[in-house]
């Protein structure tokens, strides 16, 4: 009797190690890219921040502040406050727009829901390139949409619309509008429709309803979906680029100017890593307000 009461627990030990041992080797295959194609290259590149440059040449290991320390000149905070206060104004008006909208189409149809999903889907295969290109066609003087203003008496005369702040910030609209549609989308689709019509019997309207039942319902979702916006705005680089003046360009373009043109490479790279920090910070943020709203 004792050997078969102690060989049940040894063999239900035994199934359950085989069970985490199936469950750890799914998930060595996507460490493994982790690993190389993501870990192995920020080391690399917090090791190249620490570099010094030479002057009129490249650079060469070492370990000086230097390149962090070039952080506190007033061009780079100026950029800096720039570059977030730009992406931050992104997200918010990209959110505010996608929340209500995608609102809307999950109270449509399934047969008008399916066409507008496959649409903002269509949007993103669409590549940064097509899209920054086409701007330039749709903001420009001789093509662009200041020839229909003309045409309804709203300007004098066709003028150019880009290089400016607003380019970009229509651009970038554009651009991430479909990312918040499809983050907000699940979420609100499996909200409980109930809540908006016991607040409409109680005497709220419909845009009442919205922004005392539906948006603080969704806050952990908004919170998300202004991260997602923030960071690819953040790291666009071609609508900057191409729609913006230097004065407009957000670190990502900095980054680029430095490591390219100028030849700076370990400056370049600590700029890199401090965005990747920023992003980190963000998401992790975003998690510890997640857990604490479903708590």
């Amino acid at each position: 009797m004792t050997v078969q009461s102690t060989s049940v627990p040894t063999a239900a030990k035994s199934s359950s190690f085989g069970r985490l041992d199936s469950k750890n080797l799914i998930l060595i295959p996507p460490g493994i890219m982790l690993l190389v194609f993501f870990l192995c290259p920020f080391l690399i590149m917090g090791a190249v921040s620490f570099y010094y440059r030479v002057p009129d040449g490249f650079y060469e290991p070492d370990f000086v502040l230097s390149n962090y320390a070039a952080f506190f000149d007033p061009v780079f905070l100026t950029a800096l406050v720039r570059s977030l206060t730009l992406c931050a104004v992104i997200s918010v008006v990209c959110v505010s727009l996608a929340m209500p909208f995608t609102y809307l189409v999950s109270r449509m149809r399934r047969v008008v829901q399916i066409p507008i999903v496959i649409l903002l889907l269509c949007i993103l295969t669409l590549s940064e390139v097509i899209l920054g290109f086409s701007w330039t066609i749709l903001l420009s003087r001789t093509a662009g949409v200041s020839n229909i203003l003309v045409w309804l008496g709203v300007l004098d005369r066709p003028v150019s619309l880009y290089p400016s702040s607003f380019a970009i910030m229509i651009a970038m609209l554009h651009f991430c509008f479909p990312f918040a549609v499809l983050t907000i989308y699940p979420p609100i689709s499996r909200f409980d429709r109930s809540l908006p019509e016991a607040a409409a019997t109680m005497g709220a309207g419909p845009v009442r309803a919205f922004f005392t039942v539906v948006v603080p319902a969704l806050r952990g979702t908004i919170i998300s979906a202004l991260v997602l916006v923030f960071v690819f705005a953040l790291g666009a680089y071609l609508f900057p680029q191409m729609l913006g003046r230097p004065a407009d360009w957000t670190l990502s373009v900095l980054i680029t100017d430095q490591a390219i043109y100028k030849s700076n490479i370990p400056f370049a790279a600590a700029m890199s890593v401090f965005l990747c920090l920023i992003c980190f910070s963000l998401i992790l943020g975003v998690g510890k307000l997640s857990k604490k709203s479903e708590g």
